[in-house]
């Protein structure tokens, strides 16, 4: 892929709060991402967002999909 994911977002508010400077956003996990993951994101340092983040979900696949496995190893 190599290429930014396309689930990454920048934002300058959010959760009720505004921020000086746009945080990285996540829309698979409907969350924001620490500056480290979002190297992932961005295709940084020969990292891969579609091999090397847990959360990455293919084009045209449900996020819920993804979120349900996660879901039934946790526990």
């Amino acid at each position: 892929m190599d290429e930014t994911c396309q689930y990454l977002t920048y934002r300058e508010e959010g959760d009720g709060k505004s921020f000086e400077t746009a945080r990285a956003f996540c829309a698979v996990t409907e969350s924001f991402v620490q500056p480290m993951r979002a190297d992932v994101c961005n295709a940084r340092y020969d990292l891969d967002p579609a091999t090397d983040c847990e959360f990455y979900v293919e084009p045209g696949a449900g996020a819920g999909d993804d979120a349900d496995r996660e879901d039934d190893g946790a526990e």
